[in-house]
């Protein structure tokens, strides 16, 4: 089954620009990096020099032994079948951070053979740049970023047909029920697989859950042995509390961060290092409380008061051991959470168009906006709803408080504006920003 990347029409764009530099591309584990770097080469290049530094240790003697990049090449050609030529060959340089003298040849690559292009990406990538103290050639990579599989980029091997209808929509007119009720269905099984790539395959070809969860089960299963492999040993106890917390975390009503559901009586000084490990992987992410929403946002962060969310939103289902009949019929016991799995998904369509930093709003225990982004000069608050019941006090309150222009509304309900308010469904949180002008 292919599916559809994003990320390859970011490739096409570095491709054709003429300040190009070699990517260093980030993300977590099993999103996908390797082969959408395959896919670009088959898509846009006569050939494709794969090399892997986990794989084949003599590459690390050959940057080892010399800086040159024409002597590089020319060693390079001996492992591939394939010519390494200017503008048709992409060079593909996986598990990078196995060899940091190959992380630093990316910098004379840039200065001495911006002829020829090149991706390099790997496992852990800010982990090991930091355990193993190495350098990192600033200013000559472009660093992109790659994220689990969206709602939008599912939808559109899902359901095309809704894909396209949802990529057409000019205007904020209720959406027919048809459409809707398509969405909504394929929303539910986004939140079951989630945005790895496996699991979403295995979805869509009618695997079985049982293959789903197993595929989701084994990735975890791979984190806990990156946990022991690549952390401090004092700190692989941390890490795997503060990961196994995750669900218990989301689960209250605030779900604001606190170190004593991760262990009774822990401090923030015990467990700081093991949570930046955490976000350095790729793993989680943080939402920083803000008590004035002025621009901007990063400056009137409270690095002490936090919320965390796990990378995707179906390895946080089978980290809670939730099982997909649960989300998929629903259940009067299944409260709390439905909202915790929502905001996570929220958090993965927004993280790609915010930095990497999203923050949240709370005033005096009072209200609380569950996530800002700063669009410009504007900060749009939004709001998620998990169903369709949407009395909340929470944004009026802001919206009294601070008369922002624009708001979001995120929920089961149809979509609408009324007075800068965007009442938008879930499904479509993709398309959210875009939507605010029309």
């Amino acid at each position: 089954m292919q599916l559809e990347r994003d990320i390859i029409n970011s490739f096409v764009l570095w491709k054709n620009s003429n300040n190009r530099k070699p990517i260093l591309l980030k993300g977590a584990r099993q999103i996908g990096k390797t082969w959408a770097m395959r896919e670009f080469g088959r898509k846009y290049f006569d050939y494709v020099a794969e090399f892997n530094f986990d794989e084949q240790e003599e590459l690390k003697a050959l940057f080892r032994a010399t800086k040159d990049v024409e002597r590089i090449l020319k060693e390079l050609a001996l492992y591939v079948n394939v010519p390494i030529l200017p503008q048709k060959t992409l060079i593909i340089f996986d598990e990078i951070q196995e060899c940091e003298e190959a992380l630093n040849s990316l910098k004379y690559f840039c200065e001495h053979a911006p002829q020829y292009y090149i991706i390099a990406a790997g496992s852990l990538l800010g982990i090991a740049v930091k355990r193993k103290k190495m350098t990192v050639p600033v200013g000559k990579v472009n660093v992109m970023q790659m994220y689990p599989i969206s709602f939008q980029e599912y939808l559109h091997t899902a359901d095309h047909l809704t894909w396209e209808y949802a990529n057409s929509l000019m205007s904020t007119e209720p959406l027919p029920e048809i459409i809707l009720s398509r969405l909504s269905l394929e929303y539910k099984r986004y939140l079951v697989c989630g945005g790895i790539p496996e699991a979403v395959v295995a979805l869509l070809e009618n695997s079985g859950m049982t293959a789903v969860d197993k595929i989701l089960q084994d990735i975890l299963d791979m984190y806990e042995l990156d946990f022991a492999k690549c952390a401090e040993p004092k700190n692989i106890p941390r890490i795997h509390s503060i990961w196994h917390s995750l669900p218990s975390q989301l689960a209250k009503e605030n779900k604001k961060f606190f170190y004593n559901v991760v262990k009774s009586g822990a401090r923030a000084r015990e467990y700081e290092d093991s949570l930046l490990w955490l976000k350095d992987a790729g793993i989680i992410y943080q939402t920083y409380n803000i008590s004035k929403p002025a621009i901007p946002l990063s400056g009137y962060a409270d690095s002490s008061t936090f919320k965390i969310y796990a990378c995707d939103c179906g390895l946080l289902r089978r980290l809670a051991k939730l099982s997909a009949e649960v989300i998929l019929a629903g259940s009067e016991i299944y409260t709390e959470f439905r909202g915790a799995i929502a905001e996570n998904a929220v958090l993965q369509s927004l993280i790609p168009k915010s930095d990497d930093m999203l923050y949240y709003w709370s005033s005096d225990n009072k209200a609380e906006i569950d996530f800002l982004i700063q669009l410009s000069t504007e900060i749009v608050p939004i709001e998620v709803k998990s169903e369709t019941r949407i009395s909340s006090k929470n944004l009026s309150v802001y919206t009294k408080k601070y008369e922002p222009k624009h708001r979001i509304r995120l929920s089961m309900n149809n979509l609408k504006t009324n007075d800068g308010l965007l009442c938008c469904p879930l499904p479509l949180t993709d398309w959210a920003i875009w939507l605010l002008d029309k």
